[in-house]
């Protein structure tokens, strides 16, 4: 795996649809098959960046690509009510446990809920919850 993957990766690189780079043209996009779906990172090229990242020793940045992949299937609204919850004051812990459940359970997104409840924890330390 060589970074930049667009650059040295192109042919491997498929969107959440499984559309390949190449495929995704403006040309395709004006003939209309090209979706917003079509877009969208796949959780394999989010785990690829992870791998890059661990392999130039960032283990933080490996981290943040898992936790982007685990969202890959969470809904945008889900994202935005997680995002939404995690600003100061906007929260009580139970809310912020219980998103990290659903995140858990719902979605398998194990990463994200342990990153959700530390943030819970963090925030009653300092005094930041509703």
């Amino acid at each position: 795996m060589k970074y930049p993957l667009g650059e040295n990766e192109r042919s491997s690189i498929t969107s959440k649809t499984g559309k390949k780079l190449d495929d995704i043209t403006l040309e395709a996009v004006k003939r209309g098959d090209i979706s917003g779906e079509d877009i969208k990172i796949s959780k394999e090229m989010l785990r690829k960046q992870g791998q890059v990242a661990k392999e130039a020793d960032s283990p933080a940045m490996e981290k943040n690509f898992e936790r982007a992949a685990e969202l890959v299937d969470v809904p945008d609204d889900v994202i935005l009510s997680m995002y939404n919850l995690l600003r100061p004051n906007r929260a009580t812990k139970t809310q912020l446990l219980d998103m990290a459940a659903e995140l858990e359970t719902k979605y398998h997104a194990k990463s994200c809920a342990k990153m959700v409840r530390e943030a819970a924890d963090i925030y009653e330390k300092r005094g930041i919850l509703l």
